[in-house]
């Protein structure tokens, strides 16, 4: 499968919920030294700091964590899910403004077997890709990847196809008070790589 040129700043550097939900559809790419793997992003989620109580950005909050989401867009903020896994979050907005938007979910596209050796499942398998640990798993991407320029380095966007677009509340935030409800999940329609429900 050939891929097209990664996407630039620009396109990193407008409002979050807009580059969320743009991101659906895009692939997502790392030049890992095991060989080049991708999939297609079927799911992610807009992260909007510091009024975003579900954001780790609430409040303004800079910690050797969340610092990198007060820099310049395009680059990737990695944290560990429940201490185990990783997550891939992508930096958006302008440059001190902490908006992220965390990618969820993949269609898997390339370097398929190299994705299924690391994550120990089928390649064919839909759990493979459908979820924020999972995917970042698949795809070889840790601690290293923290920081990463998506314009320059060896994880970037590059362009793709994508169906009718779906958005609902985010997942996991119980924590969060009102922002719980904000509908700033987005999701392909139909797509059986998304996460959880809705799949519709």
């Amino acid at each position: 499968m050939e891929l097209g040129a990664r996407l630039l700043r620009d396109f990193y550097e407008r409002p979050v919920l807009v580059v969320a939900r743009d991101c659906i559809g895009k692939v997502l790419v790392h030049e890992a030294p095991e060989g080049l793997v991708a999939g297609r992003i079927v799911e992610t989620e807009a992260y909007r700091g510091p009024e975003d109580l579900a954001a780790h950005s609430a409040k303004g909050r800079i910690t050797e964590r969340t610092r990198v989401m007060f820099g310049p867009p395009a680059h990737a903020y990695m944290f560990l899910l429940y201490g185990m896994h990783w997550a891939f979050n992508i930096v958006a907005g302008p440059e001190g403004h902490p908006h992220a938007v965390l990618v969820r979910a993949l269609e898997p596209l390339v370097g398929v077997e190299i994705m299924a050796a690391r994550r120990g499942v089928p390649a064919k398998s839909v759990t493979l890709c459908n979820g924020p640990g999972k995917l970042c798993a698949a795809l070889g991407l840790d601690r290293s990847a923290y920081g990463l320029d998506l314009c320059t380095g060896p994880l970037y966007l590059a362009p793709g196809e994508r169906g009718a677009v779906g958005r609902s509340p985010r997942i996991n935030i119980d924590y969060a008070g009102a922002w719980v409800k904000k509908p700033w999940r987005f999701h392909e329609r139909g797509n059986r790589y998304v996460s959880v429900p809705p799949r519709d």
